[in-house]
């Protein structure tokens, strides 16, 4: 039996009422447990790199490294940055089984890629969870990427087919590994279970959170080289500079 929660299931039905605001505990007037006042004020990404959603000036603009050397994924679609309080809500989220934060985070995701779907963004033949490693996964219980992209799948009517994107070795934690060291550590930890699936299809990858980009560019690699034709990113947010930020 799979350990990995169910976002959509009795776990869950509480967020269907109207909910006090999960940051301040104010009344909210919506289906979503975030009041107007504190959605307001969460840190929106509004200038980014236009490839890998760097945090910038200018939104038109790439930043250094993908004009230098991009990233083999074609575009980042995140809705925040990861500074207060989306940082704690993510964390929490993530290391301590509020699950709670994950489903409103990835409910603004949802909001966000459905404005974006509208205004004429392409929508992906299918959408992969960033595997978690299993002895990380053993340790925690879950996989948040897999909760998300459950949750993106469900609301938004995409494929997301669990068993097809692999982790295929253990690896240490890429906190504090330079660039090198981080493409090393991920050397053949992915596989696909059926490669002919992605064949000539759109495919996201989802994940928490887009710090260096490392961890998706690896995956975009296999996915590109068994044929797929185009590979994005969906997260619920952004670091600022990789060299600063670590997660």
């Amino acid at each position: 039996m799979s350990c990995q929660p169910d976002l959509l299931s009795k776990v869950y039905h509480w967020l269907k009422n109207k909910q006090p605001c999960l940051l301040c505990d104010a009344p909210s007037q919506r289906l979503i447990a975030l009041c107007d006042d504190c959605e307001a004020e969460l840190p929106w990404l509004e200038w980014r790199c236009s490839q890998c959603a760097l945090p910038m000036p200018n939104h038109q603009a790439l930043c250094a490294d993908c004009t230098h050397n991009p990233p083999l994924f074609s575009k980042v679609i995140t809705p925040l940055q990861f500074s207060f309080p989306v940082d704690t809500l993510i964390s929490r989220f993530k290391y301590q089984e509020n699950w709670p934060y994950g489903q409103l985070l990835s409910t603004l995701l949802v909001q966000y890629l459905e404005y974006y779907f509208d205004e004429g963004g392409q929508r992906p033949d299918l959408i992969l969870a960033v595997p978690l490693a299993q002895r990380r996964q053993r340790q925690r219980g879950y996989n948040q990427a897999q909760m998300i992209c459950d949750c993106l799948s469900k609301a938004l009517r995409l494929e997301n087919p669990r068993q097809l994107l692999l982790r295929t070795r253990e690896t240490i934690s890429q906190q504090g590994l330079n660039a090198k060291a981080r493409r090393d550590n991920l050397h053949n930890a992915f596989a696909l279970s059926e490669p002919e699936q992605v064949k000539n299809k759109h495919i996201v990858l989802v994940d928490d959170v887009l710090t260096t980009g490392t961890t998706c560019s690896i995956i975009s690699s296999l996915l590109l080289k068994h044929g797929a034709a185009r590979v994005e990113v969906y997260c619920l947010a952004r670091t600022g500079k990789p060299h600063t930020v670590e997660l």
